[in-house]
């Protein structure tokens, strides 16, 4: 299941099943950002396709470098399912092109942003809130 999410980055689910695969996607996350040996034979246990694993390390890592966690969203629908009455989910990654709902963005891009911006505009930073100069 970890390996549908990788490759379509939005899977609809069970809500036990969502919320269960949120924590193993994660560490597949974080394991991805480290990018090391290691790191990929740990992935390599869970994620046995060559291409989702390629995909996991090339694209998802580098995607979430500056982001410390958070990396899915368990959205809870509003019908269930049809057969069972079984209350269903969609997770997906944040900060995806096509994403249902647009996540905050991490701190660190915050003020990464803010520092850029006052600079474009000839503001220096870094002297508390009377630092700004012409």
């Amino acid at each position: 299941m970890v390996t549908s999410l990788i490759n379509h980055e939005r899977i609809v689910t069970t809500v036990p099943k969502a919320k269960e695969l949120r924590r193993v996607a994660e560490k597949m996350v974080t394991h991805a950002k480290k990018d090391t040996i290691h790191a990929r034979r740990l992935a390599n246990r869970v994620i046995r396709e060559k291409p989702a694993l390629t995909k996991l390390f090339e694209i998802l890592g580098p995607r979430y470098q500056d982001r410390e966690g958070g990396y899915t969203r368990v959205m809870k629908l509003s019908k269930n399912r049809a057969g069972d009455n079984a209350p269903m989910a969609v997770i997906e990654y944040v900060d995806r092109p096509g994403e249902i709902r647009a996540a905050r963005p991490p701190p660190k891009r915050i003020a990464k942003n803010l520092e850029d911006v006052l600079a474009a505009v000839g503001i220096r930073g870094g002297g508390g809130k009377d630092a700004i100069s012409p």
